[in-house]
């Protein structure tokens, strides 16, 4: 039987074992994505003595590839609904996979933010198409489980992440940082071809709406990166990127499928989620930032014993995530998340505020308690989001859940950024916890307004 024949066969869904072979090729492609923005971080000195660079100027190294997945995210959702979200995301893949290889080749520092800016564009395609492609390789009821499991890949890699990039700078040059996406990348490509193929959306690209929005995120990245050190010049950007905003959605009132997914947040069940998402990666970045300063800081520990106490966050996220997806096809997922949002709103404060303890174990117990509700949160409204949208738009869905996160953690960089800037250390710190658990409490307020809309493992009312 032809791999066409049983595609069509299987309408929810490829066969099996394709459907698995496929969820691998996926899968690696996310770890691709996720390590590849959790490793940047720890090889910014070495980067900086090797191309005579100031430290300061090598920030970009991230910055850049940040912005290009900002900007790219919800144009590739749109690609990948109009000519085919597999062709899409192999696009990105193998611009990731050359970028990777330029990377490893950059001789300064300004080809090489340009080469990351290149990989981040890439990377935005993976972001934005992943789950459409997941979704057209799986049956609906193996959905929770798979997304779980994704959440549990996501936070094993970016938990491994520094510790990867340490292992490799420990007895090579940080050029093979990149140099390792070339082989990974080659093995996706030549798995793209058991992936699904959809029929595509016959509609075009408003250029004008592209360019508001590359305008838009442009501009509110760069003003977020200015509001600690020049606020008023950061407000104004940030101001013009919501007049970008406005543009947008003006450019495409009358589309059927407009780049931002005005048409998807309509919907009660999608519209939740997405602001649900966003207060939650809020509170995550935020505490991301102002814990490590509490470890080091107050518990005086060391940054190689500070990281390893936090690994206990994504480790806890890593074994709860998989079995939150089997929990979401059985109890309605508006209950999951508002108690997971409640734990990681309790865990962080057990973490950020009980009594000083030299030994830490209020701290490990508290992001223990953290990263169990991030991962009982995160499934289930992952899933919701995904499955409450049409399956032709699954682009823009998968999209929005991508913008949502980014949306989300930068808005928590702003707010750890003002607080630093504008208190003394203690009271930054302190204050940092309580807005980054009043975050993650709202996530699960705006998560229980969807309960009167759902029906216990089903995605809920559009």
């Amino acid at each position: 039987m032809s791999l066409s024949h049983t595609q069509t066969t299987f309408h929810d869904g490829l066969a099996p074992p394709r459907r698995y072979l496929a969820v691998a090729v996926l899968l690696l492609a996310v770890v691709l994505v996720v390590l590849d923005g959790a490793i940047a971080n720890v090889a910014l000195p070495s980067i900086a003595l090797s191309l005579q660079a100031e430290a300061g100027s090598t920030v970009w190294v991230v910055s850049a590839y940040q912005l290009a997945v900002l900007v790219a995210i919800l144009p590739c959702g749109a690609l990948g609904e109009i000519y085919g979200a597999r062709r899409v995301f192999l696009i990105g893949v193998v611009l990731f996979t050359v970028a990777s290889a330029a990377c490893a080749f950059a001789g300064n520092l300004p080809l090489l933010v340009l080469a990351r800016f290149a990989q981040g564009l890439g990377a935005g395609a993976i972001m934005a198409l992943a789950m459409m492609n997941l979704r057209q390789a799986l049956p609906q009821h193996m959905l929770g489980p798979i997304i779980g499991f994704n959440a549990m890949v996501i936070a094993i890699s970016s938990a491994a992440g520094p510790g990867v990039a340490g292992a490799i700078l420990s007895f090579t040059t940080w050029p093979w940082l990149f140099a390792i996406n070339i082989p990974l990348g080659v093995i996706v490509l030549a798995g793209g071809g058991l992936l699904g193929e959809v029929g595509s959306a016959k509609r075009k690209l408003n250029t004008g709406a592209l360019l508001a929005n590359t305008l838009m995120f442009i501009l509110f990245f760069c003003g977020a990166d200015q509001m600690a050190t020049a606020p008023v010049r950061g407000a104004v950007l940030i101001a013009a990127s919501l007049a970008c905003l406005l543009v947008l959605l003006r450019l495409e009132r009358d589309s059927d499928a407009p780049l931002v997914p005005t048409d998807l947040l309509a919907a009660p069940a999608f519209r939740a989620s997405v602001i649900a998402s966003i207060c939650c990666f809020c509170g995550q970045m935020l505490s991301y930032i102002a814990l490590p300063f509490y470890l080091q800081r107050t518990l005086h520990m060391t940054p190689v014993v500070a990281g390893l106490y936090m690994m206990a966050w994504p480790v806890a996220t890593a074994f709860i995530a998989p079995v939150s997806g089997r929990l979401a096809n059985r109890v309605k997922t508006a209950w999951l998340c508002a108690f997971g949002g409640a734990l990681l709103a309790l865990g962080l404060l057990v973490a950020g505020l009980a009594p000083v303890d030299p030994r830490g174990i209020a701290f490990l117990v508290g992001t223990a308690i953290s990263g169990f509700g991030f991962g009982l949160f995160q499934t289930p409204n992952n899933r919701i989001l995904l499955l409450s949208a049409p399956k032709e738009r699954n682009g823009a869905a998968g999209a929005m859940q991508g913008t949502a996160r980014l949306l989300g953690q930068t808005l928590g960089g702003i707010s750890a950024s003002v607080l630093f800037a504008t208190l003394p250390l203690s009271t930054a710190l302190e204050l940092a916890v309580f807005i980054a658990a009043g975050c993650a409490a709202a996530a699960g307020l705006v998560s229980l307004s969807r309960a009167r809309h759902e029906v216990a493992g089903q995605p809920g009312a559009a």
